[in-house]
């Protein structure tokens, strides 16, 4: 499995380990463009995070060209969903050290949020280029906008589903993907990960 990225490797696995549907790069219609409508009680927080990175007001419509697609959108059998990303280098950011500071505190989460911003701030100052930092009007001009706009939607993939009856989001790293699809158990690896992360006990087969 040379090569493959660490987002196929899970995907690869969950599978074997999850009894869920499993949907690859998706998205809810409430993720796609939310505006004020969509964030419902978690807009005072977006707010506050888009303008810590952008310095400028949230408009309470997203511009129809934001768009966006999750890694992996889980369907239980009990109807119930949640979402699974995985995060690889260009999602430890100043940026996203930023957007993480302004969580609320009470906010569910499927991932050790100190952790995701220590690894952030262990990184400051070494963030991609190029095409990772291009401007990304109209919401993040300038440069560094798709590191701006990467940690928004990140934001944005962890407070709404909450709010839309979602489990809280699941977030596995580069290095603990690659951990686990390289490990003598990977099936093994996966299940004891999401279980840590909150992923249904009802729903881990095996």
């Amino acid at each position: 499995m040379a090569g493959v990225r660490p987002q196929e490797l899970i995907t690869r696995l969950l599978q074997k380990v999850v009894d869920a549907e499993v949907a690859t790069e998706s998205c809810p219609q409430w993720l796609l463009r939310p505006g004020k409508a969509e964030c419902a009680g978690a807009w005072s927080a977006i707010s506050r995070i888009y303008a810590a990175l952008t310095d400028l007001e949230l408009p309470e419509l997203s511009p129809p060209r934001e768009r966006r697609r999750l890694d992996v959108v889980l369907a239980y059998a009990d109807g119930s969903h949640q979402v699974l990303e995985v995060d690889e280098r260009q999602h430890f950011t100043t940026a996203r050290a930023i957007s993480l500071a302004h969580y609320p505190e009470t906010t569910p989460l499927g991932y050790n949020r100190k952790a995701w911003a220590g690894r952030c701030q262990a990184l400051a100052g070494r963030e991609p280029g190029g095409k990772f930092a291009a401007a990304c009007p109209p919401l993040f001009p300038g440069g560094g906008g798709r590191h701006r706009q990467r940690a928004f939607r990140d934001a944005l993939a962890d407070l709404l589903p909450p709010e839309h009856g979602w489990h809280p989001t699941v977030r596995i790293s580069d290095s603990e993907a690659t951990g686990v699809a390289y490990g003598g158990d990977p099936a093994g690896g996966l299940r004891t990960l999401l279980a840590d992360r909150g992923v249904p006990t009802a729903a881990l087969a095996g």
